[in-house]
């Protein structure tokens, strides 16, 4: 190249590429520093590294806002604030037209208050003044049934049925002639049992309420007020033989005897594995014992339990008994007692004390102190063998017992 041609001086700017963003602070400084008469914007964008037309930008803005200000003698407010208020009115604006819009559609209707909005919907878009779909919108209803019901096609309403219920009918009838005092959970419970013993497909629990409240089989509903105790504990446990419970019942027959007993069930299945009855006597401390016998007996075939088994009993005087407690704990069970006042701490007990009341004694004939006698290992073995618990997934405790075997 010949020595005479001149070169012109080129700057290389290795930033990364990037677009570098500048904060309110670095603007304000760069553009009063334009403001110096003995620097111009070029020098001064090439000492801060910024594009000269970028700068003349900033300080042409800076100048613009700074006059308006002082002219309307006002703070100068940015576009972007001013977009976002506009888009707010639109905003605003839509929703005002949409209310006033409901307003005027809701006058269009009939002045009484007991109509149905499916009708007053009817009503308003029969009149043709505003789309179906915004009548619909604005008054929550369906527009296929709105349209439907314009058109005149609307189908007459009846009750809900399949053709399978008639067989399923007169099995849930001698269900309930059975079992008076459950209730559809329970009924459906046995009667799929009896289905699945026969081969054939279960009932949905929703089906069974359906076909029993047309039938008026349902059981009356009935409300407690309960009386609120406090209790934090936790009676079930994760496993069968961890916890046992006891607890005692009572009874009236028509001849005026008084029955009275005491059970022990199992906190995980739910099973009664012993019981004791007396007649027109107290439960003692020895019937107590022959019940805890009887129950390890049953549970481990030994006279010993395996490893140590909680008892939870109330405070009555044949569980806190010092003869009981050395039994039991001579058996490997712990005593235990809840607190006074507290009977939710016994709720397992307490629970199939009330069941056994209810299923079974309020709706048999009990003449005598014999007949009552005689009737209670068959209510305890229905309980264990076909009562269906909600804490068991509405499976009897032996069924339970044997899933829970078949599984380990």
């Amino acid at each position: 190249m010949p020595e005479h041609v001149l070169m012109s001086e080129i700057e290389i700017i290795a930033d990364g590429g990037r677009r570098r963003r500048w904060t309110a602070t670095e603007k304000l400084r760069i553009v009063e520093e334009t403001l110096d008469d003995r620097s111009s914007i070029s020098v001064v964008a090439r000492r801060n590294g910024v594009a000269p037309n970028l700068l003349y930008r900033w300080r042409r803005l800076m100048l613009e806002g700074g006059s308006v200000a002082v002219a309307e003698d006002d703070d100068v407010t940015s576009n972007k604030i001013v977009r976002h208020l506009e888009d707010r009115i639109r905003e605003l604006e839509r929703q005002l037209g949409r209310k006033t819009l409901e307003a005027e559609i809701l006058r269009e209707g009939p002045g009484q208050v007991t109509v149905k909005k499916t009708d007053l919907a009817r009503a308003v878009a029969a009149e043709g003044r505003f789309p179906v779909k915004v009548v619909a919108e604005i008054l929550c209803v369906a527009r296929s049934n709105l349209i439907v019901r314009l058109n005149g096609r609307t189908p007459p309403r009846r009750r809900y049925h399949k053709a399978q219920d008639a067989r399923v009918v007169p099995l849930i009838t001698a269900l309930v002639s059975a079992r008076p005092t459950y209730g559809y959970r329970r009924i459906t419970a046995i009667l799929n049992r009896q289905l699945r013993s026969e081969g054939l497909a279960p009932v949905n629990h929703k089906r069974v309420y359906r076909i029993m409240q047309t039938h008026n089989l349902l059981l009356a509903q009935k409300y407690s007020e309960r009386p609120q105790h406090v209790h934090d504990g936790k009676v079930i446990v994760m496993r069968s033989n961890l916890r046992w419970c006891s607890d005692g019942f009572e009874f009236t027959c028509w001849n005026g005897d008084i029955v009275r007993g005491a059970c022990l069930i199992d906190a995980h299945d739910r099973e009664i594995i012993a019981w004791r009855a007396v007649v027109n006597a107290g439960i003692s401390g020895s019937e107590i014992r022959d019940i805890m016998l009887e129950a390890v007996e049953r549970r481990f075939g030994a006279y010993r339990a395996p490893s140590v088994i909680e008892m939870l009993s109330d405070n009555g005087s044949p569980y806190i008994a010092k003869d009981t407690q050395i039994f039991a704990r001579q058996l490997g069970l712990k005593p235990c007692v809840t607190p006074v006042k507290s009977p939710q701490s016994n709720g397992i007990s307490e629970a199939f004390v009330k069941t056994l009341k209810r299923d079974y004694v309020q709706v048999t004939p009990l003449p005598d102190a014999q007949t009552g006698l005689g009737l209670i290992g068959t209510w305890i073995e229905d309980y264990n063998e076909n009562h269906p618990h909600s804490g068991l997934k509405m499976r009897s405790p032996r069924e339970f017992i044997a899933a829970q075997t078949a599984i380990a």
